[in-house]
C-alpha cells in the first residue's frame, strides 16, 4: 500500500476529476451528516417537549417563536426558559464535546478502546472538582471547570506518557492503564469525601453524571468559550493527526512535529473534557460510542470523523437525556446509566471485532498454541538458578509428602508476615494500649474497657479481614492461572461489582442488608455474563478483561443508581461498605466466609495439580490426564464463590486478588500455583490496609478498599508496564 493510500487526503490538481471510490465516500458522509443533522434536530425538539411541568410540544413551539403571548407566562418561562431549553442545549454542547474528544483519543493512540472515561480522564477531573468542592468550597461553573481542568491535565498527560511507552500503545495495555488511573484517581476521590456528609451528598447526584441539575444559563454561558476553544483546536489539528497515523517519521517528512501535534490533541481533549465534566459531571463510553460510529461511515477521513462524532455525540446524549426523564417516573434516571447501556455492548462488540485481533487483542493461549508453531509461550519455565532438586520427600509410614523448599520457605515468611500484621492490628488504634496491654487483652486478662475494645472489637474485625483477604487471594490464583493472564482478576472481569450490586439490590428489595448468599449470586451472574459474551475465560483472555471492564461499569452504574435513591444516612453508610470497609464487621460476618473456606480451600488445593498442567496448551493437559473444560468449570465457580462471599464481608476491595498471587508467585518461584502463598498474601495485604486505613488520620476511617485502590492502581501498572516478559500483556 502507497502512502497516498492512507496519508491524509490530497487536494486535487486543476482539471482533474476525483476517483469515483472518494466521490461515493464523500456522499456517503454527506448523506450521513444530513440524516444526523436531522435526527439532532428531532430530539432536540423532543428534548423541550418533554419533562415536568405538563407543557407540550405546541406551549414550547409558541415560546421559542414568541407567538400568543407565551414569553409572558410565568410558568412557560421557568419550565421552557429556565430548565428545559438550557438542559437542551447543554446535552448538546457536551454530548459533542465528548465524541469529538473520543475522536481524538482514538486517533492520537490508534486504539478503537480510547475514549474518556476508559482512559481515566474523567476520573481524573472528577478528582478535581471534589478537591475544589472539598477544600475551596467551588460550587460554580468556573470553580469546577479550573479544578475539573487541572484533573483533566494530569490524566492526560499520563494516559499519553503511557502510550508513548515501549508497546505502551495497544489496546488491551492502554486500557488497562486507563482503568489503574482511574481506580487512583477514584480512590483517592473516595479518600476525600467518605468522611465528610456534606461533600459526598453533592458528590452522589452529580458523579453519576446527570443533566437534571442544569437550571439556567449561567453555568454554559460561563463555560461556552472554553468549549469553543476546545473544537476550533479540534478541527485545526485534524490534518496534522492525519499524518501522524502514517507514523512518526513519515509524519516529521511531510513536515509534521509529533511531539507538538500530541501535546495539541492533549490540550483539546483537556479542554472539551474538563468543560464537560464541571457542566454535567462524568459521563463514559459517550467518546467510544461516537468515536465508533463516526469511523464506521467516514473511513480514515480525520475531519469528517470530528464533525459525525460530534453530531453522534450531541444526538445520543440528547436522546439518552430524554429517556432517563421517562423511564422511571416520577423518578429521573441518571444518564450516564442510559449511555451505558448503550456503550457497553459496544465496547464488546469492538474487542469481538476481527480488526481486533490484528491489535494485540487475542489471547496468546489461543495464539500461541500447537497450531501457531509457538508452544514455548506456554511451556513450563525453565528452572532459575537453585530450583532444580531443591524438593525433599517427607515419609510417614505408607504416606509420603513432596515438599518444595523454595515454597516452603516463603510460606514460612509470609505465615511469619501474617502474624506480625495480626499483631500490629490487635495493637494500632486510636487508644493508647501498649503491646503487653494488648496481649493481655487478647487473652481475656487485664483491664475490663482493654479486654472489650480488643476481644469484641479488633479481634472480630480482623478475623473478617483474614477470611475476606484469604478468599480474595485463592480468587485471584484461580483466575489467573486458568486465563492464563496475570491482570484477570475478579475485580477486572465484573466480579467483584456484580457481587456488590446484587448485595445493594437485595437489601433494597428486602429491606435488611448483609444476606450473604446475594454477593456470590451476582459474582456468578456477573461472570457467567462475561464468560458467554467474551467467547470462554480460558480461550480470550484478553477479550475477557475488557468485557469485564464493561461489567463493571454497568454494575457500578446500578450501584449508584441504588444509593442516590436512598436517605443520606443510609446512603452514606453504604458508600462506606461499597468501597469496601471492614467497620463494624465482626465474627458473626465472618461465619458464612469462613465455612465457604473450610469447604472450598481443600478444593482449592486438590485442583491445584491439575492447575499446574493446565499452564500448559489444552491438547498437551489433556495427553496427561487433565479435562480442560472441566478443570476450568471447577475453578471459575471455586473463585466465583470465593470473591463473592469476600464482597458480602467487606464490600469490594480492589487490587488483593491482583497482587497476591504475583507477590506470592515471586516468592515461590515460577514453576507451581502459589495457592497457599496468594491465600496468606491477601490475608495480610487486607489487614495491613485496614490497618493503615484506621490510623492514617487522626479521628477519622479510611475504608480498606480505599487503600487498596489507592495503592493497587501504581501496582496495576507496574505489573502491566513493566519488561519481564511474565507481565507482559
Amino acid at each position: 500500500m502507497t502512502v497516498s493510500q492512507v496519508g491524509p487526503p490530497e487536494v486535487q490538481p486543476a482539471g482533474q476529476q476525483a476517483p469515483a471510490g472518494r466521490v461515493h465516500g464523500n456522499r456517503a458522509v454527506l448523506t450521513a451528516s444530513a440524516a444526523l443533522v436531522l435526527a439532532v434536530l428531532v430530539l432536540s425538539a423532543l428534548s423541550l417537549s418533554v419533562g415536568a411541568g405538563e407543557v407540550g410540544a405546541g406551549d414550547v413551539l409558541d415560546y421559542v417563536l414568541g407567538r400568543h403571548g407565551a414569553r409572558d407566562s410565568s410558568r412557560l418561562s421557568l419550565v421552557v426558559g429556565d430548565l428545559r431549553l438550557p438542559r437542551t442545549l447543554t446535552a448538546l454542547a457536551v454530548g459533542a464535546a465528548l465524541g469529538t474528544a473520543g475522536c481524538l483519543l482514538q486517533a492520537v493512540t490508534r486504539n478503537p478502546l480510547a475514549e474518556t472515561g476508559l482512559l481515566g480522564v474523567n476520573a481524573g477531573a472528577s478528582l478535581g472538582v471534589v478537591v475544589g468542592i472539598a477544600f475551596l468550597g467551588a460550587h460554580s461553573g468556573y470553580g469546577y471547570l479550573l479544578w475539573a481542568f487541572g484533573g483533566a491535565v494530569l490524566a492526560s498527560a499520563l494516559v499519553l506518557l503511557i502510550a508513548n511507552r515501549r508497546g505502551g500503545g495497544s489496546p488491551m495495555r492502554l486500557v488497562l492503564a486507563g482503568s489503574a488511573l482511574g481506580a487512583t484517581f477514584g480512590g483517592i476521590t473516595s479518600v476525600l469525601i467518605v468522611n465528610s456528609a456534606e461533600t459526598y451528598d453533592r458528590f452522589r447526584f452529580w458523579v453519576l453524571g446527570s443533566l437534571a441539575g442544569v437550571e439556567g444559563f449561567t453555568k454554559l454561558t460561563s463555560l461556552a468559550p472554553v468549549l469553543a476553544a476546545g473544537f476550533v483546536v479540534a478541527l485545526l489539528i485534524a490534518r496534522p493527526l492525519s499524518a501522524l497515523a502514517l507514523g512518526d517519521d513519515l509524519a516529521k517528512g511531510l513536515g509534521h512535529r509529533p511531539g507538538v501535534i500530541r501535546v495539541v490533541v492533549a490540550v483539546a481533549v483537556t479542554l472539551l473534557t474538563a468543560a464537560s465534566v464541571a457542566l454535567v459531571g462524568p459521563i463514559s463510553f459517550l467518546g467510544l460510542l461516537a468515536g465508533f460510529l463516526a469511523r464506521a461511515v467516514t473511513g480514515p477521513r480525520l475531519t469528517a470523523q470530528l464533525v459525525l462524532a460530534g453530531l453522534i455525540g450531541a444526538g445520543v446524549l440528547t436522546g439518552s437525556d430524554v429517556l432517563a426523564r421517562v423511564v422511571s417516573r416520577p423518578f429521573e434516571a441518571p444518564v450516564s446509566v442510559i449511555i451505558a447501556l448503550f456503550g457497553a455492548p459496544v465496547l464488546i462488540g469492538i474487542v469481538r471485532s476481527r480488526r481486533m485481533a490484528s491489535m494485540g487483542m487475542t489471547d496468546p493461549a489461543a495464539d500461541e498454541g500447537p497450531k501457531g508453531g509457538r508452544a514455548a509461550a506456554v511451556r513450563r519455565p525453565p528452572a532459575r538458578k537453585g530450583e532444580g532438586g531443591s524438593s525433599l520427600v517427607v515419609r510417614t509410614g505408607s504416606l509420603s509428602l513432596l515438599v518444595h523448599r523454595r515454597a516452603a520457605v516463603a510460606a514460612f515468611v509470609l505465615a511469619a508476615v501474617l502474624v506480625g500484621a495480626v499483631v500490629l492490628s490487635a495493637y494500632a488504634g486510636q487508644s493508647e494500649m501498649g503491646l503487653g496491654r494488648t496481649f493481655s487483652a487478647v487473652f481475656g486478662s487485664g483491664d475490663r474497657f482493654d479486654v472489650l475494645l480488643v476481644q469484641k472489637f479488633r479481634l472480630g474485625r480482623i478475623v473478617a479481614g483474614l477470611a475476606a483477604g484469604t478468599a480474595l487471594g485463592l480468587a485471584g490464583c484461580l483466575t489467573q492461572t486458568l486465563a492464563r493472564n496475570r491482570l484477570a482478576t475478579p475485580e477486572l472481569l465484573g466480579v467483584n461489582d456484580g457481587a456488590t450490586a446484587a448485595v445493594l439490590l437485595s437489601a433494597t428489595l428486602s429491606g435488611t442488608f448483609g444476606a450473604w448468599w446475594a454477593g456470590p449470586l451476582g459474582a456468578l451472574a456477573a461472570v457467567l455474563v462475561v464468560t458467554t459474551v467474551s467467547g470462554g475465560l480460558g480461550q480470550r483472555g484478553y477479550r475477557v478483561l475488557v468485557v469485564g471492564l464493561a461489567m463493571s461499569a454497568l454494575a457500578s452504574a446500578v450501584t449508584q443508581v441504588v444509593l442516590s435513591r436512598r436517605s443520606l444516612n443510609s446512603a452514606g453508610s453504604l458508600y462506606v461498605w461499597t468501597s469496601g470497609s471492614l467497620n463494624g464487621r465482626s465474627y458473626s460476618v465472618a461465619v458464612p466466609v469462613l465455612i465457604g473456606l473450610a469447604v472450598l480451600v481443600p478444593l482449592a488445593l486438590v485442583v491445584a495439580r491439575h492447575l499446574n498442567v493446565l499452564r500448559f496448551d489444552d491438547s498437551t493437559a489433556a495427553s496427561l490426564g487433565v479435562a480442560p473444560g472441566r478443570v476450568r468449570l471447577v475453578c471459575m465457580l471455586l473463585a466465583v464463590g470465593l470473591a463473592g462471599l469476600a464482597v458480602g464481608i467487606c464490600g469490594p476491595v480492589g487490587f488483593v486478588a491482583l497482587a497476591s498471587p504475583v507477590i506470592a508467585g515471586r516468592l515461590a518461584g515460577p514453576l507451581r500455583v502459589p495457592v497457599l502463598g496468594s491465600m496468606l498474601v491477601g490475608a495480610a495485604l487486607v489487614v495491613l490496609a485496614d490497618t493503615v486505613g484506621r490510623v492514617a488520620l487522626d479521628g477519622a476511617e479510611i475504608p480498606v478498599g480505599i487503600v487498596t485502590t489507592v495503592l493497587g492502581g501504581p501496582f496495576l501498572l507496574w505489573v502491566l508496564l513493566g519488561r519481564s516478559a511474565a507481565t507482559r500483556v
